[in-house]
């Protein structure tokens, strides 16, 4: 489900779990009703922000208390895997549950509790060269597969679940025996990823590895896209690390990443893959960034503040101007990714063939740090004028169609774990600052040639 593969729409369809409760539900005021008084900015982000959290905890897969990929409201599902979890969204998760123990949405003890959970079941859960799969059946650990060849390691999906676990660590590094103990496992769970394993001998990370069909399904990765974070934790990894060279060679094609265009007055300086006119969905600006603080972060390709600031921008813009007349569009709704579609699932992008008037409300949320006033004109908008028709239990749904009449009740975890986040960046810098205290992630940004004011000289 990521713009590099544009893949179709997904099969798993888990169901609601309330078993995991947190010490008190989310605020219940009912958005958008004509009958009250339209909520202030703070009283909205905060519950847009505790709702969306509840989906990584009052909705998590009981047994493992992993991210559900999915959560259809409506009950209509593709298929029936009600205990399928996703390994990315569920690193994304891991950072919405530290996130949500700061918020006082759960006490750190029942946040612990879970991340612990988590943890004894990817120590015993499917790993390929240390890499985890993309679907794992969260009653037992077996990977599901994402399709017949991708039925192994999937090396980004498992750098997003790595991001969130080495917060994880840092957060519960200095903490009780217990806490310390968590930290050990996550340590040891980090050193086996075998990034290096997943060069197959070349100066490039390959997405995938099955111990059925080995290499067929031969996706080197490539930027510009979302995958910038498992470079740079292949990179930093102290047992398996990369060379400089995959990085530069494979990654950035040899200085081939590099860009020079501009749209509605801002400049992309990254070539982004299939998408160079206007930058692509807006989820290659938040993923990778969860963790990775891009505030002064730069290297011989990018000032990556700037570049992702100004990609959502183009972004914005591209929804104001509304080439093509979609209903809906504008300043206080815009946001294109890849989410669900009127029909199936789709990377939304502004273009003429990518643009399919879909709004994604992900895209502006996850957007916070980078546009604060517009994303929360977007958020105000939605919660307040359009209010139960795009927004439930866990925050908003997944994506709308006003031009279609389309308002699906629709969750998935990897665009709810980046609104979490992002929003909780926004507010304090948490993520950032427990991503990069990790002393290999400095080694490993230094390692590549990047400057950040996190980098010890």
């Amino acid at each position: 489900m990521r713009s590099a593969l544009f893949i179709s729409l997904l099969a798993a369809a888990p169901v609601i779990y309330s078993g995991c409760k947190g010490p008190r539900q989310p605020a219940q005021e009912t958005p958008g009703d004509s009958t009250t008084v339209a909520l202030p900015v703070d009283s909205v982000f905060n519950i847009v922000q505790e709702h969306t959290f509840q989906y990584f905890r009052d909705g998590a897969e009981p047994n493992s208390g992993m991210a559900r990929e999915r959560y259809h409201v409506d009950g209509d599902y593709p298929e029936n895997d009600m205990n399928v979890v996703t390994t990315g969204g569920s690193g994304f998760g891991v950072m919405a549950i530290l996130a949500g123990i700061e918020r006082g949405y759960i006490t750190r003890r029942q946040g612990f509790e879970q991340l612990q959970r988590i943890v004894q079941f990817l120590e015993k859960a499917d790993r390929f060269h240390g890499a985890w799969p993309h679907w794992i059946y969260g009653d037992n650990g077996k990977v599901k597969p994402f399709g017949q060849k991708d039925n192994g390691g999937d090396l980004v999906e498992t750098a997003f679940m790595v991001q969130g676990l080495l917060c994880v660590r840092q957060y519960f590094a200095n903490g009780n025996e217990e806490e310390k103990q968590l930290a050990a496992q996550i340590n040891k769970l980090w050193k086996e990823v075998d990034w290096s394993w997943y060069r197959n001998g070349k100066n490039v990370l390959y997405w995938h590895w099955s111990p059925e069909y080995e290499w067929e399904m031969n996706f080197a990765v490539t930027g510009y896209n979302e995958c910038l974070i498992m470079y740079i934790l292949a990179a930093s990894s102290p047992t398996h690390g990369i060379p400089a060279e995959v990085y530069h060679e494979g990654w950035a094609r040899n200085g081939q990443i590099k860009g020079n265009i501009t749209a509605y007055g801002y400049t992309l300086t990254l070539s982004h893959n299939f998408a160079q006119q206007y930058g692509g969905p807006l989820f290659w600006s938040h993923y990778s960034f969860l963790g990775l603080d891009p505030h002064e972060l730069k290297d011989r390709y990018a000032d990556y503040w700037t570049h992702n600031t100004n990609h959502t921008l183009i972004n914005r813009a591209w929804c104001v101007e509304n080439p093509k007349g979609y209903k809906g569009y504008g300043a206080n709704s815009w946001g294109l990714t890849a989410s669900y579609s009127v029909n199936g699932y789709a990377a939304h992008a502004p273009g003429e063939q990518t643009d399919l008037g879909v709004i994604s409300p992900t895209a502006a949320i996850s957007s916070m740090p980078y546009t604060p006033e517009y994303s929360k004109q977007a958020m105000i908008h939605w919660y307040n004028d359009m209010g139960s028709k795009v927004f439930g239990k866990y925050g908003f749904y997944d994506a709308f169609s006003e031009s279609n009449n389309w308002y699906p009740q629709r969750y998935l975890a990897i665009d709810q774990g980046p609104a979490v986040v992002m929003m909780e960046n926004y507010r304090s810098g948490l993520l950032w600052k427990l991503f990069m205290s990790c002393p290999e992630v400095q080694a490993g940004l230094k390692k590549l040639g990047f400057t950040s004011p996190y980098i010890k000289n």
